[in-house]
């Protein structure tokens, strides 16, 4: 198709002001709803954390919250069990409005996965109530589908700005999520006005709570050089690869999940294996580790720690808990990277920090958004080798992705690529 030359004029600003101002006074509603959403949502998992840790006996009614999770999603949540991937499929093909209820149920479903010991995290519970509350917007004004997409991704990277402190991520993100190697830069304005005050919303009220968000530093940054260059080349690869075994992980284990043919009951065989498996080994692998996440900033991790990550949330996630998979991920890379302190001659923090952000960028095919992530959370000093970390992560992800219904704008490699150019077709978690 050729590309098409326009020269604007000023008989134009008067449709450029009307949308600007829409767009901004739909970003400060949703926003704030969102951010004050993801503020409560903060707030009720730092709870379920404190008092699971506090009553460790309770890991045991695990097969009990998983049940009522279960019982919840098949007799009253059918219509949103699809999660994140139901937004994509929205913004894809948009047909009907998400209901109301994904907000609510996702909520109710990932405080009690946390509090009974899943291992599983927060992320998707955010967007999904991001998708939900903003979707909302697009029946009671009449959108058509073009200004439905954008209220959807409003959604998004408003739920993921507000969850996680990190609005450039959270715009980027929601644009960069849905179609692989494309960005959809109609979008751009209104996804980053509602990003900002969802994270300002978020920081306000989650402050008030006295939950305020995770700080993450990264202690030393070494000077740039060919060595260290390369170094972290062959990090991000590392990256990438263990990133494809989450997404494999979970295709793995749901397997074995549907081979119970009543839904409700898989969380409770799943929840019975996991509160049997941490009698044995202890309560740090299960819910958010957040404090195994700051520790591999300055302490040499295990070399096993981001395998038992890796295994315990997809399985939980394919066993039917609710949550999310990027806090996992987060643990996975930071324990990884902070593992091959021991073999890389980089410090400890910026290899943590490095893993952070690159298993999530190769898991979600989004490196510009996990670059700026790893930007906001860490400081600029750290930025050229988050993103050589990420970027490479990216490609040696393949076409692989814990959202099934992502698809595929263009491809990583020629292999793939049609004669016009691209190729389009849902993401392989196979």
């Amino acid at each position: 198709m050729n590309a098409i030359r326009k020269q604007y004029s000023l008989s134009e600003y008067p449709t450029i002001i009307k949308e600007f101002l829409k767009w901004l006074v739909l970003s400060v509603v949703i926003g704030t709803l969102v951010g004050v959403a993801s503020a409560a949502l903060l707030a009720s998992l730092n709870w379920s954390t404190n008092y699971r840790e506090a009553n460790k006996v309770i890991i045991w009614l695990l097969p009990v919250g998983g049940l009522f999770v279960g019982l919840l999603y098949h007799y009253y949540g059918q219509s949103v069990a699809k999660g994140n991937n139901q937004l994509l499929e929205e913004l894809n093909t948009p047909k009907d409005i998400i209901p109301f209820k994904m907000a609510p149920f996702i909520f109710i479903g990932t405080v009690v996965s946390h509090l009974f010991g899943a291992s599983v995290g927060r992320e998707g519970t955010a967007v999904q109530i991001g998708g939900a509350i903003a979707d909302q917007f697009s029946g009671w004004l009449k959108m058509n589908k073009s200004n439905r997409r954008i209220i959807i991704l409003m959604g998004i990277s408003s739920g993921f700005a507000g969850l996680f402190g990190t609005p450039l991520a959270g715009a980027v993100f929601a644009l960069e999520v849905l179609l692989i190697g494309k960005i959809k830069y109609n979008a751009i304005l209104p996804c980053l006005l509602v990003a900002v005050v969802a994270n300002f919303a978020s920081r306000e009220v989650a402050h008030y709570l006295h939950v305020p968000h995770t700080n993450y530093v990264i202690n030393l940054v070494p000077k740039l050089s060919i060595s260290t260059f390369f170094w972290c080349v062959l990090a991000g690869i590392i990256f990438g690869i263990v990133s494809t075994f989450f997404s494999k992980g979970v295709h793995f284990f749901s397997q074995f999940s549907k081979l119970i043919k009543y839904p409700p009951l898989r969380p409770v065989v799943g929840g019975t294996a996991i509160a049997v498996l941490v009698y044995f080994i202890g309560t740090k692998y299960i819910g958010l580790g957040i404090p195994t996440i700051l520790d591999s900033f300055v302490t040499s991790m295990h070399s096993y720690d981001f395998a038992i990550k890796l295994i315990l949330t997809t399985f939980c996630i394919a066993f039917g808990f609710k949550g999310g998979e990027v806090t996992p991920l987060f643990f996975i890379g930071a324990t990884l990277g902070s593992a091959l302190a021991f073999f890389f001659p980089l410090p400890i923090g910026l290899l943590a920090g490095m893993g952070f952000v690159a298993v999530f960028s190769g898991a979600t095919n989004t490196p510009i958004a996990c670059t700026l992530m790893g930007i906001e959370l860490f400081g600029m000093d750290s930025g050229v080798y988050i993103a050589i970390a990420c970027v490479t992560a990216y490609v040696f992800s393949g076409h692989t992705g814990i959202y099934t219904s992502q698809i595929v704008g263009t491809s990583k490699t020629d292999k793939y690529t049609t004669e016009e150019g691209n190729t389009l077709g849902k993401i392989d978690r196979k």
